[in-house]
Order: structure tokens, then C-alpha cells, then sequence
């Protein structure tokens, strides 16, 4: 009977303190923790959410023509909004500089092996580093750990379809970090074709000695002669580092060369034509390099330069939920639907390059091999922040570009189309055709403005503001756009 008591008594104030803890923790979760932090966006901002809503409305309804564009998965978005967000790991998979990474550490572990895997490489010759931020905090981290201060590189020149961390200065002021802080000299397209006078390069390169040549675009059409480009890097003595953020879905999908088998280091985006998260990543060679005099091995010692040069030399504790999106985009590279958009990004890029020469545009390159194109308006007497503007008010978004001969990247003669994001939401070659229309009407209305206003810009804007009859022009044109765009879907969350 006591024992029973006991039991009985011993439950009853078990019972009993069971509530007063549940009662307290809920009474303390109601004292701190702040009741908007489990309420939605639309709840707690929504003079933001309404600004959300616009951006989505904008992007159903217009077509997204900038090559460097796309619309990324649910599942990569599902990554960047989770809780990978909360944790910091700065350091590399089991060196940490805090605890309680465990799981971090095989996500970002999963992430490097997909990565390997999508570009069909070899993890005894091949490593990578998936922390860097995006593109160009990759590409600095390249020449930081490869570099001393003030050490030689060539890349494409800016006007002639580089990019501006591959080395921009111009005559006046050194434009990006990577002429601030290396010296670089650029190499050129011939004015006549638009491709890359690999003779020019080899002859240059003799009398700057690189210590990195880059083989990288940023608007060129064609595909890259890495292997010229390796035999130019080994008459200098140099590194050869490919930039591959354009086309690096092309490369994994295996439609197009690859950089690997002639680089010694490769970077690339992730949110380009990979559909991933905006960020970056950069492969380096491993393992054996060549046998020495003496019979031993000489070893590639990239890893821990590049490894060091993006932590701790450039960045702070990586964003584990981009790391978390570029393992889910790399896993999506395996699948047969994978390749056969990539196939489709060229296909429509061919289509609407053909289309566009038959309305009597000049294409740069007179063609294209990848995603995307360059028209030279140098013929229509447009520039290209006019071609610019009226597309943007027609709802096509695409941005101006310098084309070869270009003496300024602030008044270009260009604008840069790409496929990757129509293609995601479903146009095909047809669809092409139609999109090759609008864009010739809106040019076309360009140059009607341009007969009311002049050359200058800025009263090409104001007749594009105010005329009345302009007005009317482009609100029909632009119904007509988004109308069309309308039927096609984009991948993400829906907001109500």
C-alpha cells in the first residue's frame, strides 16, 4: 500500500511538474520569442510583399532575354529560404572555426562530389571549392592565390566580349578590382569577323609574359579553341584559368568543348544556363603534375592556394544555403530533361540568330554556337541603350553591349540576347520566330522615335515618356508581348 502511495504520489507531482514546465515554455516563448518571426511576408511587410508581387508579375508577363538569366527550380529555392541560412562554417569540411557543423559538412561534401560528377571529372586529378559568393568573387580568389600582387594576366578585352573581372581598364581609370590590384593586358577579336585573333594572343603574350592567360566570355558567341589557348599558356609558361560561368550547362551537358582537358583551373556560375543559385564555384587540378629530373613527383599545389586565397583571404563563412542549391542543381545535370533543355537553349539561340539576319540585323560572329547572340545596330543608326529602353518598355528584357570596334563600354552599339530563360519556361523554335518579331517591331518603333528626338539619349527618353502617339504604340506592343508571354509557366513559389 505505501508503495502504491508512493507510485501514486510520485506520478501526481510528475503530472504536475510536466504542466508547469509546458506552461512556462509556452509562457516563455510568448515573452521572447518575437511573434512576427513565425508570421509570413504578406502579414508582417506588405508594402514589400506588393513589391515581390510586381517582380513576379514582371516576370511572367515579360520575356527575360538577358543571357546571363534564368529561372532556377523550387527545389534550389527551397534550399536558399531553409535553415541553412542560420549557420555559420567558415573553414572546409571537418576544419571548422565553429561547432556544431556536422551535417553542413556533408552538404557541402555532397555538393563538391556532384559537382566533380556533373562535369564528368575525376576526383584523384580533380577538386573544387563550391564557397565562393558568385562568379566574380571566384575568379578574384583565382588570381589571389595564383598571383602575387601586381602578377600578369591577359584576358578578353571588355568591348570585345570579356568580362570586367577578366582584367577592364580603360585609357582614363582602372575599372575592376582585378586591374587595381594585377597588371593585364587584353586581348582582342578581329574587327572584321568578331572571333578571337588567337595569332594576336600568341604574338602579345610573347612581350607581356602572363602568368594567367583566361579563356572567358562574357558576350561572345562562339566556342572557345582551348586547346590554342593551352599551347599559347605553355610557350609563356603560364597558367591557362577558363571562365566557363556563360555556358558551363553546355559544357556539362556535353554539347559543347570542354575546358577541362587543357585547364589548369576552371570557374564558373551557377545560375546561369546551370539553373542553380546565384553563386560560384572553382575546380583546380590535384595529384601528380609531371615526373621530376630525378624520377619524383612533382604535384599541383592549386588546392590549398585557392582553398586559402577564398578563406580566409576573401571571404567570411560561406552561404550554406547556396551550397545546399548547388548540390540539388547538379544533381538535376544527370537527368535526360537536363540535356534536352540544353539542347533546346542552342537550338532556340540558332533560331532566333537566323530569324533576327532575315529581318536584316548584323549578328557579331555572323552567328552563334552557344546561348546567346550579339546585334551590332551599328547599320540601324540605334545604339544600344535605345534598343535598351524600348524593348524594356515592351516588356522584353535584355541589356545593351558593346560590339567589336566599340571605343566606349558607356555608349555601346550592341544589345546581348540569350535563351536560357525562355527556354526554361518552354519556347521552342517557333516560338522563336515570334519573339524575333516583337523584337524587330520595338526596334523598329526605336527608330521612329529616334527621327522625333535625335540622337541624344535623354530626349529619346523624354518622347518615349510623353509622345502620345509613341505611347499608344508601345502599350499595344507591349499587350501583345505580354500576352504571349503569359501562356507560358515559370518554376518557383507562387505568391497570392
Amino acid at each position: 500500500m505505501f508503495l502504491k502511495n508512493k507510485y501514486l504520489i510520485n506520478k501526481y507531482l510528475f503530472n504536475l511538474s510536466t504542466k508547469y514546465l509546458k506552461e512556462n515554455f509556452v509562457l516563455r516563448q510568448h515573452h521572447i520569442m518575437d511573434v512576427n518571426m513565425q508570421k509570413n511576408i504578406y502579414e508582417t511587410d506588405p508594402e514589400l510583399f506588393e513589391l515581390l508581387k510586381k517582380e513576379k508579375k514582371r516576370q511572367e508577363c515579360g520575356l527575360e532575354m538577358i543571357a546571363s538569366e534564368n529561372f532556377t527550380s523550387l527545389s534550389v529555392l527551397q534550399c536558399l529560404s531553409s535553415c541553412l541560412h542560420n549557420k555559420y562554417s567558415e573553414g572546409l569540411p571537418g576544419q571548422r572555426y565553429y561547432g556544431g557543423n556536422e551535417f553542413i559538412d556533408e552538404i557541402e561534401l555532397l555538393a563538391q562530389k556532384r559537382c566533380l560528377e556533373a562535369f564528368r571529372l575525376s576526383s584523384e586529378n580533380w577538386g573544387c571549392n563550391v564557397q565562393p559568393y558568385s562568379g566574380s568573387p571566384a575568379n578574384f580568389a583565382v588570381y589571389t592565390g595564383l598571383l602575387e600582387p601586381h602578377g600578369r594576366i591577359m584576358g578578353l578585352d571588355l568591348p570585345d566580349g570579356g568580362h570586367l573581372t577578366h582584367g577592364f581598364f580603360t585609357n582614363t581609370k582602372k575599372i575592376s578590382a582585378t586591374s587595381i590590384f594585377f597588371e593585364s593586358m587584353p586581348y582582342k577579336v578581329r574587327p572584321d569577323t568578331g572571333l578571337i585573333d588567337y595569332d594576336k594572343l600568341a604574338e602579345d603574350a610573347k612581350l607581356f609574359k602572363p602568368k594567367i592567360i583566361i579563356a572567358g566570355v562574357s558576350c561572345y558567341s562562339r566556342c572557345l579553341d582551348y586547346k590554342r589557348f593551352r599551347e599559347i599558356a605553355d610557350e609563356n609558361n603560364a597558367y591557362l584559368f577558363s571562365d566557363m560561368a556563360h555556358v558551363s550547362g553546355l559544357v556539362a551537358a556535353g554539347l559543347i568543348p570542354s575546358p577541362f582537358e587543357y585547364s589548369d583551373v576552371v570557374s564558373t556560375t551557377t545560375h546561369k544556363t546551370l539553373r542553380g543559385p546565384r553563386a560560384g564555384v572553382v575546380f583546380f587540378r590535384k595529384g601528380v603534375k609531371y615526373i621530376g629530373k630525378n624520377g619524383e613527383n612533382i604535384m599541383y599545389d592549386f588546392e590549398n592556394k585557392i582553398n586559402q586565397a577564398i578563406f580566409p583571404g576573401l571571404q567570411g563563412g560561406p552561404h550554406n544555403h547556396a551550397i545546399a542549391g548547388i548540390a540539388t542543381a547538379m544533381k538535376q545535370v544527370f537527368s535526360p530533361s537536363f540535356v534536352a533543355y540544353q539542347k533546346q537553349v542552342i537550338s532556340n539561340a540558332k533560331r532566333l540568330c537566323s530569324q533576327l539576319q532575315n529581318l536584316g540585323y548584323k549578328i557579331s560572329t555572323n552567328g552563334t554556337d552557344t546561348h546567346m547572340l550579339l546585334i551590332d545596330l551599328r547599320p540601324t543608326n540605334l545604339t544600344g541603350s535605345k534598343a535598351e529602353k524600348i524593348l524594356e518598355a515592351i516588356s522584353i528584357a535584355c541589356n545593351k553591349n558593346t560590339v567589336p570596334g566599340d571605343k566606349s563600354a558607356f555608349n555601346p552599339s550592341g544589345i546581348r540576347l540569350g535563351t536560357p530563360a525562355l527556354t526554361t519556361r518552354g519556347l521552342r523554335e517557333d516560338d522563336m520566330d515570334k519573339v524575333a518579331i516583337f523584337i524587330n517591331k520595338g526596334l523598329q518603333l526605336a527608330k521612329e522615335i529616334t527621327s522625333k528626338s535625335g540622337p541624344k539619349l535623354v530626349d529619346f527618353k523624354h518622347i518615349l515618356q510623353t509622345d502620345t502617339d509613341i505611347l499608344r504604340k508601345i502599350s499595344k506592343l507591349k499587350n501583345e508581348v505580354e500576352d504571349y508571354a503569359k501562356t507560358f509557366p515559370i518554376p518557383g513559389y507562387e505568391l497570392y
